[in-house]
């Protein structure tokens, strides 16, 4: 058996493999066995079509050294021509700490430069700045630990039931258990809201004026822990007064009397968590909503206390340890700054003359600097800026613009990767070796399953290699993630005597085996055995004088505003089973099935206002640009908000890479962009056709002109596709091979045989109806007798359709689903689950079962 971690999100669960088969790790502390329906699937992600196998030199295989040396050249020559700022990194969350760490090492010690930034800076950036501003250090308070023990849970912009499903499942256990009571602040009616006793459909922005709101309905009622405030922390009245100067209402759009209930139930429990992602930090005023929730807890002395605490939940699976080795660009490593001690003591530890003295470039400036050309080498690893990134268009300017691009992935399907002058075969997860560390501290080991496909190599191998070729071994010459950990942890404690909360010196001396064979454990670990489950209880914190700062939060709008001409506001976000730009997650057929195309939601007045059709097509766009999505009604949305997913990219659909409409505004103290508020506008598009494709071919998209979507099939995929004008050619589509088909007035249905097994089949209809692919879908790469032939070109199988997927972990169809509750009387998630299995793995759905059993009717999928 082997143990490993899931590479999703922040929430770290363990995973193993035993027997051929991956399942969650019912000793890690994370999880306790339990995986979501991404991490119930990993299985099927190890062979992943499109690998990069060898490294290549504009599109041509090379050897490694050649490879290697061209990068190392240069980056050389535009540190020797332009300087050590001509040159950055843009690296990922995706990283595991000993990529991290060897990365940092590399720019910020030896090149010379903190041009080195991380996808995590679209993510956490902003809870980073608000942890260093309060308490003068990021630590994160508390622990898993407190969902169970809170008398009162606030989630704040977290859609925790489909983005942290496995502390979701906690969350309910709780309140089945203790009655917790749940407050769900978020502008859209989520899954989350389902078992919320509260929900506050907030406006966007409006989070900093409600915190406000809350500290100054703390103070009015007596429940400010003086004794607390006087003994731990500075500048509570400068809050308060900031506080009160805001108008609540107009800000966040509540009704006073709901903002009200909110004030009661805070004011009147201790134990109180607050749980936030997201919606709190892609924002331009991040840092001030994180400020604002941590000064309720500092104000009430409700931190570091059993079920009490701010609580920032990670996106990603190594956000927490890129923080501790300084990923991002305003950062050191082991949390020191740029501070004259820290520098000196950094530089002596490393022995590094040449070490960076100031903060380099965040991401979005980071990519301005290669657009204007102030930065002549970039290499990205592990991670997509060109879908991610807001501007993305800008983005993809500024690397065509570029003099030199590395790109480090395991796949050349991303946007960025096919940018690259030199594109180098990364080592994927269940390949490589070393340590995360997740939303509560804790690290865990994540260990390789199986060689590297190809001649694949860890990210921290290729860093080091070039490190080797620029300044010499000495510096870089690990001979694998334990020498690099063992590194990492002694300088945590270099120099430290407590004035830092990150400290692993305990691990420093690990052997090879020890390392092998760490278990789940949370830091700090001191050299003398010290550890600590929370921070703060009774103070102690990073600042100079060793106290807390409350800090003043004055309410302020979003950069991108509506207007007459663009009167929506975007929100973008994530969906169940999806992850992140879908290099893995979109080439499963079964996590594709619950959401399979992209689409904006909007409030069914709006749907009405703008003459939409649901399930209808409609042009969305900003002052940037422009894409045309599927209409979805969903009461849940506030009437004048819009939400779109952000995974799918031009690889997946034609209207991908939503961020290409959001705007650069960001944060000013965190630099962490604006993504869930963009001024919009909508317009229906009619549709002349629509088509349905099925074919084995993976690696070729179906043009332009027209709407389609990607959809995996267990073998081959299927597209999507509606138009506007005129229908393209048929045998763009098909390809090659035997045709059969069938015309009709407004009707074309084709097949394409090789070998007398169908290669692929289309379905086109002006005004009818489309077959369901899923009865269609088991017949690619089958032979077909007269028969089938006969029953394809009609669109009907002996197979019947289990419509989309609602259970994911157990590919649970909708039809199932209906045919079990009308069939067996079945009246509770938890009599479905018992039926079907649906339900009882990361309960992510069960929201969804339950909407199912409320509305009485039921209608199949066709």
């Amino acid at each position: 058996m082997t143990r490993t971690t899931c590479p999703y999100c922040g929430v770290g669960c363990g995973v193993r493999l035993q027997e051929g088969k991956i399942d969650g790790d019912p000793d890690h502390p994370a999880n306790r066995g339990r995986l979501c329906s991404k991490g119930a699937a990993l299985g099927e992600t190890l062979n992943l079509d499109g690998r990069v196998g060898v490294p290549r030199i504009h599109g041509s295989d090379v050897l490694w050294h050649e490879a290697l040396d061209l990068v190392a050249q240069r980056f050389g020559e535009a540190i020797e021509t332009h300087g050590p700022d001509s040159v950055a990194l843009y690296v990922s969350g995706q990283f595991l700490t000993e990529d991290y760490y060897v990365a940092n090492k590399l720019m910020k010690g030896f090149v010379g430069t903190s041009n080195i930034d991380t996808n995590s800076r679209l993510c956490m950036a902003s809870s980073v700045a608000g942890h260093v501003r309060a308490f003068g250090e990021d630590v994160v308070p508390a622990c898993y630990d407190d969902i169970d023990e809170a008398d009162l849970v606030v989630l704040v912009g977290s859609n925790t039931a489909w983005c942290h499903p496995v502390l979701f499942q906690r969350l309910v256990a709780a309140k089945q258990a203790r009655s917790t009571k749940i407050v769900v602040i978020d502008p859209r009616r989520t899954a989350t809201c389902e078992i919320a006793d509260l929900h506050l459909a907030i406006a966007p922005g409006g989070d900093v004026a409600l915190f406000a709101s809350l500290l100054v309905a703390l103070d009015n009622a007596g429940a400010i822990d003086r004794a607390y405030v006087e003994a731990h922390t500075d500048g509570l009245e400068h809050a308060l007064n900031a506080a009160r100067a805001i108008d609540v209402v107009a800000a966040t759009q509540l009704q006073p009397a709901d903002i009200d209930a909110f004030h009661d139930l805070f004011v009147q429990t201790n134990r109180v968590l607050t749980l936030y992602s997201q919606g709190v930090n892609q924002s331009s005023a991040g840092t001030d909503k994180v400020s604002a929730i941590l000064n309720c807890h500092l104000a009430t002395g409700r931190i570091g206390k059993p079920g009490s605490g701010p609580f920032s939940l990670t996106g990603q699976p190594n956000a927490m340890g890129g923080r501790e080795v300084g990923g991002l660009a305003n950062q050191l490593a082991a949390h020191l700054h740029f501070e004259p001690s820290d520098l000196d003591r950094l530089r002596r530890f490393w022995s590094a003359p040449n070490l960076a003295t100031k903060p380099g470039l965040k991401a979005v400036d980071m990519f301005d600097a290669v657009l204007d050309g102030r930065i002549r080498a970039i290499w990205i690893l592990g991670t997509n800026p060109l879908a991610s990134m807001p501007r993305a268009d800008r983005v993809r300017a500024a690397l065509d613009a570029c003099p030199f691009v590395v790109v480090s992935d395991v796949t050349d399907r991303s946007d960025t990767a096919k940018l690259a002058h030199v594109l180098l075969p990364a080592a994927g997860w269940g390949e490589k070796d070393g340590t995360v560390t997740n939303s509560e501290r804790r690290i865990s080991r994540q260990r390789a399953l199986r060689a590297p496909d190809g001649d694949a190599r860890p990210d921290w191998w290729q860093l080091a290699q070039v490190g080797q070729r620029l300044f010499g071994s000495f510096a870089f010459g690990w001979k694998n993630p334990a020498a690099i950990f063992r590194e990492h942890a002694a300088l945590s404690s270099f120099e430290n005597d407590g004035r830092r909360a990150f400290d692993i010196g305990g691990l420093a001396s690990l052997s090879d085996e020890a390392y092998d064979a760490l278990e789940p454990v949370q830091w700090p670990v001191t050299r003398d055995g010290k550890t600590r489950q929370r921070f703060f209880a009774d103070g102690g914190f990073y600042t100079p004088d060793r106290k807390a700062r409350i800090v003043p939060t004055p309410w302020r709008a979003p950069v991108s505003v509506t207007s007459a001409d663009f009167p929506l506001t975007l929100n973008t976000g994530r969906l169940r089973d999806q992850w992140h730009t879908m290099t893995r997650t979109g080439r499963v057929a079964r996590l594709m099935n619950h959401t399979d195309e992209p689409f904006v939601a909007l409030h069914p007045d709006d749907v009405a206002r703008y003459g939409l059709t649901p399930d209808g097509l409609v042009r969305i766009e900003s002052a940037l640009g422009a894409t045309v999505l599927r209409v979805r009604e969903e009461a849940g949305q506030r009437p004048g908000d819009a939400f779109v997913p952000m995974h799918w990219t031009r690889w997946f659909t034609s209207g991908g890479a939503i961020d290409a409409l959001v705007p650069g505004a960001t944060d000013p103290v965190s630099g962490q962009p604006e993504l869930k508020a963009t001024a919009v506008r909508v317009a229906p598009v009619a549709i002349a056709w629509r088509a349905l494709l099925l074919r084995r071919a993976t690696d070729v998209l179906p043009g332009d002109g027209f709407y389609w979507t990607r959809v995996a099939l267990e073998s081959g995929e299927a597209f999507l596709l509606a138009g506007w004008d005129a229908m393209p050619a048929i045998d763009t589509l098909l390809g090659d091979g035997e045709r059969i088909d069938y015309t009709s007035r407004d009707t074309v249905r084709a097949a394409s045989l090789v070998d007398g097994k169908l290669d692929s089949c289309l379905f086109v209809t002006q005004s009818g109806n489309l077959p369901s692919r899923d009865v269609l879908a088991h017949l690619l790469d089958a032979p077909l007798d007269a028969e089938t032939r006969f029953a394809l070109l009609a669109g009907r199988t002996a197979v019947a359709s289990q419509g989309r997927t609602v259970c994911a972990c157990f590919s649970v169809g909708l039809n199932t689903i209906l045919d079990a509750i009308t069939s067996q009387g079945l009246v509770s998630a938890a009599e479905i689950g018992a039926a079907l299995g649906a339900g009882t793995n990361c309960g992510s759905c069960i929201p969804e079962l339950e909407a199912l059993l409320r509305e009485g009717t039921y209608e199949r999928a066709a």
